[in-house]
């Protein structure tokens, strides 16, 4: 007889993926869809639509529920065995949305197991091309919100963050301000992951604490929706949202769909779906005082805080495993692509000879510190490279080993004092 298992989805930008693990965590079974390769009838080029705008862009919401469909044939082709499945949960890409149009919960909840998923709910949705995280179109919204509530700070103090470009509630003001017989004729409003978990749920599923608090809208101490946000974005936003969970919630059995149709138990427990970034803090089984930095084309921090201080740069969401508690975000543009071009500059393109010069120089660099921000910066905004030797005086250019250690020890102290600032203690 088959072990018990559990599965995790994620719904990211470019593709789906699933993954099956037993109890002892050892993965049985993982696949995925790539969007533009597997779905080429949604004409995407890396998952999105980008606008003629260049600063709009979305992602057809039925690509989302067909790739769950391919990826389950998929899954029992290969005689997955479904009924041995416990649990599933998953994450999906921060601060996408989707617009469920009025009378879909029936749908939804009575989709007929004869058909795959895609062809029940390709009527369900008022809006078709769901706005994500890549999306910039928002800034009126932004600027909006920001002035109704007193101010960015005021903001970041009440969500976590201020006004950005890509959060869900500057989205919906937005759809509200361009179409609102369209947001009128909206039921619910779900986030990439609460619309993930809604379709294995056969229901509405909540939005999570965690990701729920990349929009905008949430309080973040209190842990409910902001009157003030919600009236500044759109009438009626609160029930079109439902009350937010915690991120670990057991949200109820499996859609009698997925027994029908695959074979799941009728006991398989969905729990609640959250986006990326927290999914990321959860699946690095970071704790208290723990700090994970990400080194891709833009630097990330992960941080778990307990007391934090929202500042104008950087993210404080809800804490996905521990909801008293807090997680911080920071992003750095400046990441992999400037550390490649100080490497081909002073170490011939070569990681080993960057690695010698680094350890030639000592910790501190004689004084001597540099920031280096070869596109305009994040955190802070602030762009160029900018050279200090150890009088504190502007010097226009560095020996080759000391430009090395200055851009690396730069880098990684930025991040500590960005990561101070939103209340992150280091310990002694």
């Amino acid at each position: 007889m088959a072990a018990p298992c559990y599965l995790g989805w994620d719904f990211s930008t470019q593709q789906l993926k699933v993954i099956a693990i037993d109890e002892q965590l050892k993965v049985i079974y993982e696949d995925n869809v790539h969007f533009d390769k597997d779905l080429p009838e949604f004409k995407t080029q890396g998952g999105v639509y980008i606008h003629s705008d260049r600063l709009t862009v979305t992602s057809p919401v039925l690509m989302w529920v067909k790739a769950l469909d391919m990826i389950l044939e998929k899954m029992k082709s290969s005689g997955f065995d479904f009924s041995q499945v416990r649990a599933l949960s998953g994450a999906g890409q921060q601060h996408g949305s989707v617009y469920w149009k009025k009378g879909s919960m029936q749908i939804l909840k009575n989709a007929s197991a004869e058909l795959p998923l895609h062809q029940s709910l390709q009527a369900c949705f008022s809006v078709s091309n769901s706005p994500i995280w890549m999306d910039s179109s928002t800034a009126s919204q932004c600027s909006a919100l920001e002035k109704a509530v007193g101010g960015a700070q005021h903001l970041a103090s009440i969500t976590g963050s201020r006004a950005y470009e890509r959060f869900t509630g500057n989205q919906i003001a937005k759809i509200y301000g361009q179409n609102p017989e369209v947001y009128m004729e909206t039921e619910r409003i779900s986030l990439v992951s609460s619309f993930a978990a809604s379709l294995f749920l056969g229901a509405y599923a909540p939005i999570d604490y965690s990701d729920g608090s990349g929009m905008n809208l949430l309080q973040i101490w209190e842990k409910v929706w902001s009157v003030s946000c919600l009236d500044a974005c759109a009438p009626g936003l609160k029930e079109k949202l439902g009350c937010p969970v915690p991120s670990h919630s057991v949200l109820g059995p499996i859609s009698p769909y997925y027994s029908q149709r695959y074979g799941f138990s009728p006991d398989c427990k969905v729990v609640a779906f959250t986006g990326d970034n927290p999914a990321s803090l959860a699946g690095m089984r970071l704790q208290e005082g723990d700090i994970a930095i990400s080194l891709g084309t833009s630097d990330t921090l992960f941080l778990w805080i307990q007391e934090p201080t929202p500042a104008l740069e950087g993210h404080i969401l809800c804490n996905p495993v521990d909801s008293q508690t807090y997680m911080a975000l920071l992003c750095f543009k400046n990441g992999s692509l400037m550390r490649e071009k100080v490497r081909d500059d002073c170490a011939s393109g070569s990681w080993d000879e960057f690695s010698k010069a680094l350890s030639s120089t000592v910790a501190g660099n004689n004084g001597n510190l540099g920031f280096y921000f070869d596109v305009m910066e994040i955190t802070p905004e602030a762009v160029g490279i900018h050279r200090f030797n150890k009088d504190n005086q502007k010097v226009s250019v560095f020996p080759k080993e000391v430009e090395i250690r200055a851009l690396i020890e730069g880098q990684f102290m930025a991040k500590r004092i960005h990561a101070e600032k939103l209340g992150y203690k280091v310990s002694k």
